[in-house]
């Protein structure tokens, strides 16, 4: 008992990284990030092996991070390649959302493909919404994102909400997908692009409230990832 007491310690604070032995075949590494990571530092992030970056642009109808338009253009000026996600709110329209991301988020040819966030929030993981209602909104985003960026969209899910309202659809996106205790497996066996293995990692180069940051990794070799989302 007090072993797994010590152990359990040690992971919440970023000592031990359970997925980091499978994550350390993937070749290409790189980070998320929101307002919770504060005044960023972006050359820091270069010298850290990491090699892609997706900064938190909007979420549901109206918010914008704070930090988005500096975190964007100052990540631009490094040799990191750089995609913005929104946080998907399922009390609002899909297509008002989508206006909302599009309206923050410049076209940049080079960048990585917007994502969308489909997690839980709130009471949603006890209630729920229903799929038909949120396939319905989703679909409308998904297809808005990608007339307006000409690029395939990213999902980022949790396996929860995957296999509540992903899974056997959206094949026209790439899934990104969080799982922070083993290396992921899709219930359809549908082939991730991203995996987010860790939410605890300690990096240099940000100073906010939130002293972790998360860890992600792309699903192919450094040559696929160079010419991903062109």
């Amino acid at each position: 008992m007090v072993v797994l007491l010590i152990v359990g310690f040690l992971w919440y604070q970023g000592f031990i990284i359970p997925n980091s032995f499978s994550a350390k075949s993937y070749p290409v590494k790189g980070i998320d990030v929101s307002s919770y990571q504060g005044e960023i530092e972006w050359q820091e992030f270069e010298s850290q092996n990491i090699q892609f970056a997706f900064i938190k642009a909007t979420e549901g109808s109206t918010f914008v991070d704070q930090y988005f338009k500096k975190n964007w253009e100052d990540a631009a000026n490094t040799s990191l390649r750089i995609g913005a996600y929104h946080f998907f709110s399922y009390d609002s329209e899909g297509k008002t959302q989508a206006e909302n991301f599009i309206k923050t988020v410049p076209i940049m040819k080079q960048a990585l493909p917007p994502v969308i966030d489909v997690e839980f929030y709130g009471d949603k993981e006890k209630n729920p919404p229903e799929r038909s209602h949120v396939e319905k909104e989703l679909q409308i985003m998904v297809n808005i994102l990608e007339e307006h960026y000409g690029k395939r969209v990213i999902l980022y899910t949790t396996k929860k909400a995957y296999d509540l309202y992903i899974e056997n659809s959206f094949e026209e996106c790439d899934i990104w997908i969080r799982d922070v205790y083993t290396k992921p497996a899709l219930s359809d066996e549908r082939t991730w692009t991203f995996w987010q293995y860790t939410d605890r990692e300690r990096l240099e180069g940000y100073n906010g409230v939130e002293k972790f940051i998360d860890v992600n990794v792309f699903n192919g070799t450094e040559e696929a990832f160079n010419e991903y989302g062109y």
